[in-house]
């Protein structure tokens, strides 16, 4: 097929997400470079985000343009040629065993306190904010914590298990606004050393260690943003150690980033580029997992505040970047813009979800009964209170 041959094919199917190729909108997609066309049709949504790294297209709105593709399922219809051998190495292979537990955190989470510093909120939380009454990323996280907390019924004196405590933010949290003591475990040693220190002071034990290794009892566990590190091969075993961890009373919340099917392996720019060796869960393959060993008590879905967390992450992100060019390159620069807004048209699009869910080992006697949404001025109250 000719070149012009290869601009038509993809500008038709472009078409039907309502974006054009060199179209005068926030979300058409600039073309630099003629075999743009070819290297997307042959290499699929690996290709398209490498051409974009490499300078060969540009869109003013990143964003608004993966709604569309996403929302026209063109990803589905765009695959590149070898794709087929990735789902078999998926299959075949467990790419999130022990032994490559920590390859998450060296290949993402260690790739600087500073860009994550400059990114993200005053705590450091690298998840979905909450903001059914925030005005602000640090509002809309604070928020999101308390709700965990709440949702788990913390009380003075117990015992908190926090699998993957990233910087510390939540396990701090938790310490200071219920008097709880809080084991934190991480895979990146450059997050549990950022989170030692930020939780000196506290009864916070922060670990690197990979949380099939524990063998303790708590009374309260929660993950938030670590379940997609687990892997489909995994998920029973996942759950099996929480559940042995886990009091007979105790309570389980799962803060996780999901998907509408069932999959074994996640898009090939972001498991190369972004999270290796991640995936996101189904419905169906979190309750599996589950089965016969948990109650499920509730399940939360507030997916479209992701949408507004990432987009403010990617502010923080550009007003920072002066700052953080002394360190990163152009390159890098361009695939972390992709990957925000990327994953926030995604949210948007509602092709990702994002999950809380509460379980309990044995139900919770006489029914359990879900926080939501509670405004700011109940939180500086009960604050001030405590």
């Amino acid at each position: 097929m000719a070149r012009r041959g290869f601009q038509e094919k993809l500008n038709e199917l472009l078409q039907t997400a309502d974006v054009k190729l060199n179209g005068s909108r926030r979300w058409d997609m600039q073309v630099h470079d003629e075999r743009l066309y070819r290297r997307i049709l042959a290499g699929g949504s690996l290709a398209a985000g490498e051409a974009y790294m490499d300078g060969w297209w540009d869109c003013e709105a990143l964003d608004e343009l993966f709604e569309r593709l996403l929302r026209a399922r063109l990803d589905e219809k765009i695959k590149a040629r070898d794709w087929w051998w990735d789902a078999l190495v998926a299959r075949i292979f467990n790419l999130q065993k022990p032994s490559r537990a920590f390859q998450i955190g060296k290949r993402h989470y260690d790739t600087g306190n500073d860009l994550f510093r400059i990114m993200l909120d005053e705590r450091m939380i690298y998840s979905c904010g909450y903001w059914a009454d925030a005005s602000s990323v640090d509002e809309a996280q604070e928020a999101k914590l308390d709700l965990v907390c709440r949702k788990l019924q913390l009380k003075p004196g117990m015992k908190v298990l926090d699998i993957g405590c990233g910087w510390g933010g939540a396990a701090r949290f938790a310490a200071e606004r219920y008097s709880v003591e809080v084991v934190g475990i991480t895979v990146s040693e450059q997050q549990a050393n950022f989170a030692r220190e930020y939780c000196r002071g506290l009864p916070v034990d922060i670990r690197l260690q990979d949380y099939r290794d524990m063998n303790e009892k708590f009374d309260r566990i929660f993950s938030i943003g670590m379940l997609e590190h687990v892997g489909y091969k995994n998920y029973r075993t996942y759950m099996k150690k929480v559940r042995e961890l886990l009091k007979p009373e105790g309570l389980f919340l799962l803060h996780t980033i999901g998907g509408n099917s069932s999959v074994t392996r996640n898009d090939p720019w972001i498991a190369k580029y972004i999270f290796p060796n991640s995936m996101l869960p189904s419905p169906r393959q979190i309750t599996a997992s589950a089965e016969d060993l948990f109650v499920m008590e509730d399940w939360h879905n507030f997916g479209v505040d992701y949408d507004k967390t990432l987009l403010a992450w990617y502010h923080n992100f550009e007003k920072g970047w002066p700052l953080l060019k002394e360190h990163y390159d152009e390159r890098f620069y361009r695939m972390w813009r992709y990957y925000l807004l990327m994953c926030a048209g995604a949210f948007r699009a509602r092709s990702n979800q994002l999950w809380q869910v509460v379980l309990s080992p044995e139900g919770i006697k006489g029914g359990y009964v879900a926080p939501r949404y509670r405004g700011k001025s109940e939180m500086e109250l009960e604050q001030k209170i405590r």
